[in-house]
């Protein structure tokens, strides 16, 4: 039974075969693609993020205890400490400390440190050493700091011992 004039041809369809060569060359690229993938942002992410806010949860559960009892006995103390940090054109920055006890009188011969966190990457943090130049103000310089979100932790010491500490957010334009 003739149902048109138009003959198929049907083994000349495909020009080349589908073999399990080709097969498993085409499975190792694709494989190998996913793998070379997570591997760029493995290291991508392990690059940009460092990781833990502590490095041993264990041994800051420890000082926690400590650290609540050294918070009682700053609010004893009722001291007023006043910060000023100041951001020139350069990026230079200049941190000014004001530190009086509960009456108003200037708090003398104490140890000032400032230091400027960055809250995603603690490699960007930097150390400010203050010197105290008149009665009750401590000054020091941070150098070049970069614009953004940071935060400004100041810690006092004498004979060893903290004795004031304040942790506060400050944008730097």
């Amino acid at each position: 039974m003739r149902t048109s004039g138009v003959v198929v041809n049907r083994a000349s369809a495909s020009p080349k075969p589908l073999t399990g060569r080709k097969v498993l060359f085409m499975l190792l690229a694709f494989f190998g693609v996913i793998i070379g993938v997570n591997l760029t942002i493995i290291r991508l992410a392990s690059m940009t993020l460092p990781g833990t806010d502590v490095d041993s949860a264990y041994a800051a559960s420890l000082a926690y205890e400590k650290e609540i009892a050294a918070a009682r006995e700053q609010d004893a103390r009722s001291w007023k400490v006043d910060a000023h940090l100041a951001r020139s054109a350069n990026g230079d920055t200049a941190l000014e400390v004001k530190a009086r006890d509960e009456n108003g009188k200037a708090l003398t011969g104490l140890k000032f440190t400032g230091r400027l966190e960055r809250p995603t990457d603690r490699r960007a943090d930097r150390v400010i050493a203050l010197s105290e130049v008149t009665g009750g103000i401590y000054r020091g310089s941070g150098g070049a700091v970069g614009p953004g979100q940071w935060n400004l932790v100041l810690e006092s010491e004498a004979d060893g011992r903290r004795l004031f500490m304040s942790r506060n957010r400050v944008v730097l334009n």
